[in-house]
């Protein structure tokens, strides 16, 4: 069965002056001369991207868009209109989202994170950047501790909201980063907290316990080692200065240069830290 915003293998059933004819359940389909792979010819199997022309006509191409039917994607928006934006997502034709999908009115030039959507009734694909009705509530198969992708979407007072697995919506509370992060940054991160009265997620970048604690004192002393044993970095520096070279607060990281210490592994000087030989 074709499936229309996906990746689908389909057989080269005919040539024409515009390009080669694949066959599929919902007819033939033309791949266009400038798309086709080299060798290809009649009997060939092709994998091919199925979307919808300017003409509403089903065409297939070997251009590969940045998500597929289903997916999220950090989108640009090319162009603005009455009725709705036009985004880049790596194909000829660009995503359209509607006024009535759009979290918030879309600006030329600005990355919003969108969900690919099919609309059954036309075979268009559109965008929607309303992600809610497409993330899950049922946090059951979660487990605190465990480690997750996350897809920065959206800055809020609180904190950073990041799309978790593709399934789920989580926070990252800002006073817990220490890190620029973007809309539509990719990153590994932890489930901290699922809170029972509401299901919802609190994230963080870091381990927690014992092992996010060793994973940190790796940072410091990687660190020192880059630096030929010796850090200009102790009680006096500034939270900015500790933000900016080690990514955590001040406070995590005089707790983990006492430890260090309690360790053997550092000594500490009146202006910064060595390693201990």
């Amino acid at each position: 069965m074709l499936k229309i915003g996906r990746f689908n293998t389909l057989k080269v059933v005919k040539k024409t002056p515009q390009g080669l004819y694949l066959d599929s359940d919902k007819g033939e389909i033309l791949l266009p001369n400038k798309y086709i792979p080299q060798g290809t010819t009649i009997g060939s199997k092709v994998e091919v991207f199925i979307y919808s022309d300017s003409e509403d006509r089903l065409i297939a191409t070997t251009l590969k868009p940045y998500a597929q039917e289903g997916e999220f994607a950090c989108l640009q928006v090319k162009e603005v209109t009455k009725i709705g934006a036009f985004m880049d997502w790596g194909l000829e034709k660009d995503l359209f989202v509607p006024i009535k999908e759009q979290h918030r009115l879309m600006r030329v030039g600005e990355k919003h994170i969108v969900r690919v959507c099919l609309d059954l009734r036309t075979d268009r694909l559109l965008g929607v950047a309303k992600l809610g009705s497409f993330l899950e509530k049922d946090t059951s198969k979660l487990r605190i501790g465990e480690q997750v992708n996350l897809l920065v979407y959206e800055f809020t007072t609180l904190g950073i909201m990041c799309i978790v697995n593709n399934l789920y919506a989580g926070m990252l509370y800002k006073n817990e980063v220490f890190k620029e992060l973007a809309i539509g940054e990719k990153i590994k991160g932890y489930i901290k907290n699922i809170r029972q009265e509401d299901g919802k997620i609190d994230l963080s970048l870091r381990k927690e316990g014992f092992e996010g604690i060793k994973d940190q004192s790796e940072i410091i002393l990687k660190n020192l080692q880059q630096n030929d044993g010796f850090l200009p970095y102790g009680d006096d520096s500034s939270p900015e200065e500790i933000k900016k070279q080690f990514q955590m607060s001040k406070k995590t990281f005089k707790r983990l240069i006492g430890n260090l210490y309690k360790q053997g592994k550092i000594v500490i000087l009146e202006h910064g830290i060595r390693l201990k030989t």
